[in-house]
């Protein structure tokens, strides 16, 4: 474990293009699973431990943002992982910045509020709601997760899987979870078809926004 760790820091993969790009497609599936995950177990606590609220803007669960703000810590910090202290400024740069902007576009292009610092707990030097001191540290110390734990095990899985399956697998789980996103960002304004939020209303699902 050890010797493939210190690889990992110090060798630079030899995958080839299809690989690597097999190796984001499972970043993607992943980031954005947790971050489902970590959204409904935190508005759990911040709705005082009452509800369960189904997050993001999809049928499966999976969120945007995150799989967005991983391919980016990848890419800004992955000459520099043998620096844990570049890694994680750089992550807590990028995602506050990322989550701004993100939260900018959402309420003043798309008038859909999808979190909203005000009206969280642990909102300490919040910016309009938009981004806070706790989101950021908080992504930057999973971004150490990413960069030392969640990649090294998908660069693993890549080497010991036959280069076909691995990329029908990756490829097939990411394209599930794309389709997915396209039907609801793009599908449901062009053919104007029912938003999964919708869908998931009309069941009775609680569903989270705060605009």
């Amino acid at each position: 474990m050890k010797k493939h760790f210190k690889n990992y820091l110090n060798k630079n993969p030899k995958f080839d293009k299809s690989t690597m790009l097999g190796i984001y497609c499972l970043i993607i599936v992943m980031s954005g699973i947790f971050g489902w995950i970590y959204e409904v177990i935190f508005y759990y606590f911040n709705s005082g431990m009452k509800n369960f609220y189904w997050r993001g803007g999809n049928f499966l669960p999976w969120i945007n943002i995150y799989a967005i703000g991983a391919i980016l810590i990848i890419i800004l910090t992955f000459k520099k992982r043998k620096n844990p202290l570049y890694v994680f400024t750089v992550s807590v740069i990028t995602t506050g910045i990322l989550e701004y902007i993100g939260g900018w576009i959402l309420d003043n292009l798309m008038n859909v509020r999808c979190w909203d610092y005000t009206q969280e707990i642990l909102s300490f030097g919040n910016i309009n709601g938009y981004v806070c001191i706790r989101s950021v540290l908080i992504f930057g110390i999973l971004s150490l997760i990413l960069m030392y734990a969640v990649l090294p095990i998908c660069f693993s899985i890549a080497k010991k899987m036959k280069k076909k399956h691995f990329l029908i697998l990756s490829y097939s789980l990411c394209s599930i979870f794309l389709i997915d996103e396209i039907y609801n960002l793009v599908f449901t304004k062009i053919f104007s078809l029912p938003k999964a939020s919708s869908i998931y209303q009309k069941l009775g699902l609680p569903y989270l926004y705060f605009k």
